[in-house]
């Protein structure tokens, strides 16, 4: 659906997008994460057509943003870190005249609006002007224009920036609803945003991509957490012997179960839940839990940021300029 074609974008000597590519298919929620100057609002930008890279080439479903412009600009919808709005307008005449913008035909424009407000909980804020409504409600007037075409393809940048605990919830709601019938790409430097709605993660640093994965393996290790109780005998030696397992580490007690001593086992390929358990029933142990370990995508995060920086710094220890 979305492709990006070695990608870059220069700003006299400062390079903020860097030679990046990538492949969105049609109906995933794809999350852009990484800190404010790490490229992302640059590459939105040059996606939707309101920037022209310095070098690659942006298909929307094979086409070219760069020779078809328009074209591609009918099928995205596009909301802004900071929505443009006219606060002297209504709600409703505002989205009709971003129906009409957005080629939306004279006919079906009225019925657009009131699907759009309809979708964004606005439908008791249609007669009202833009300027008397709090910025959770101007953020869902944001949303509604980007959607009010139905467009294939959403772009969200910073769609929660500045909002309250209860509005951002509503409106990670309304994208999940909204990633039911569209494409959608969401940038955010908010940890908790991508894993809320998204089901894969691309990682922006220095104005390129650090890491670019399904959110569950990026936060995915091949260990095995195994919370047995404190009797069990010879357990390095007997899930040793596992195949697939390379090594059998003790944790400690296991702090969320009295009694229980945690094991860790690091695995290859697959985990082996099954046969532990069975080995377990042969020796008597008891089992408190069998989990795969997870790392946080914070954790996942600094640690591609710390390999950035080694990345910088040359083996004399100069350090190289990074991208903005």
């Amino acid at each position: 659906m979305i492709t990006l074609e070695r990608l870059s974008r220069r700003y006299g000597d400062v390079t903020a997008v860097q030679d990046v590519s990538l492949t969105i298919p049609r109906g995933a929620i794809v999350g852009l994460l990484g800190h404010n100057g790490a490229g992302k609002t640059t590459m939105m930008k040059m996606l939707t057509g309101f920037l022209e890279p310095s070098d690659g080439r942006v298909l929307v479903d094979g086409v070219d943003v760069a020779t078809h412009r328009e074209a591609v600009q009918r099928r995205i919808g596009y909301l802004p870190e900071n929505a443009p709005t006219y606060p002297e307008m209504l709600v409703q005449d505002y989205l009709l005249m971003m129906a009409e913008l957005r080629g939306v035909a004279a006919s079906a424009r009225r019925a657009a609006v009131l699907d759009a407000a309809r979708d964004t909980d606005l439908l008791d804020r249609l007669t009202s002007p833009i300027s008397t409504l709090s910025k959770g409600y101007r953020q869902r007037v944001g949303l509604a224009q980007a959607i009010v075409h139905r467009p294939d393809v959403l772009v969200l940048d910073e769609p929660t920036n500045g909002l309250d605990p209860t509005q951002i919830q509503s409106i990670r709601a309304l994208i999940r609803r909204l990633g039911e019938r569209s494409t959608i790409l969401l940038s955010t430097h908010i940890l908790q945003e991508i894993e809320a709605v998204c089901q894969r993660v691309i990682v922006m640093i220095g104005g390129t991509v650090a890491a670019d994965a399904p959110l569950a393996e990026l936060v995915g290790t091949s260990t095995l957490l195994v919370s047995l109780d404190a009797a069990a005998a010879n357990v390095p030696e007997v899930l040793g012997r596992l195949e697939g397992v390379v090594s059998v580490s003790v944790v400690g007690d296991d702090p969320q179960l009295p009694g229980f001593v945690r094991w860790t086992l690091s695995c290859g390929d697959a985990y082996p839940v099954g046969e532990v358990l069975e080995l377990a029933r042969q020796h008597g142990w008891t089992v408190g839990a069998v989990t795969p370990e997870r790392r946080t995508l914070e954790a996942v995060f600094q640690s591609l940021e710390h390999a950035h920086v080694s990345r910088q710094i040359r083996p004399g220890g100069d350090e190289q300029e990074v991208a903005a």
